[in-house]
């Protein structure tokens, strides 16, 4: 990691791989990842953390189990939400989308329960930037 400014639209030019994060910085004991995402990801939950999305380009959905049923909630360009500790939740996009994800270090991407690893996902805790 670098500890000179960093332009966010650079780092995700830098790579094509979707659902691959890229780590580019860290904070305290938690990672900085950006991701490219187009179509699903997997159903998944992280038992011991929660985690954030920003998205930075596109529209990103989540779909969500909880104890009230499933929902999915629709996140467009510059909007944040949070997936609690322990809830199944699976994001997708259907055009494509850029994403920030702030998670604690070594996190898998897939969680701690979840479906079948889909091939095209080599590295679950993000790749370094560069």
């Amino acid at each position: 990691m670098s500890n000179e400014p960093l332009a966010l639209g650079k780092a995700l030019a830098s790579f094509d791989a979707l659902w691959s994060p890229r780590i580019v910085t860290h904070v305290n004991d938690y990672d900085v990842r950006v991701a490219k995402v187009r179509g699903e990801h997997l159903w998944h939950a992280h038992d011991d953390t929660d985690e954030f999305f920003l998205v930075l380009e596109g529209e990103l959905s989540i779909s969500l189990r909880e104890a009230a049923g499933e929902r999915t909630v629709r996140l467009s360009q510059g909007t944040v939400f949070t997936v609690p500790k322990g809830t199944e939740h699976k994001p997708f996009s259907a055009t494509g989308a850029a994403i920030l994800l702030f998670e604690p270090t070594g996190t898998p991407t897939v969680g701690d329960r979840h479906d079948e690893i889909p091939g095209h996902v080599d590295v679950t805790t993000g790749h370094p930037l560069g």
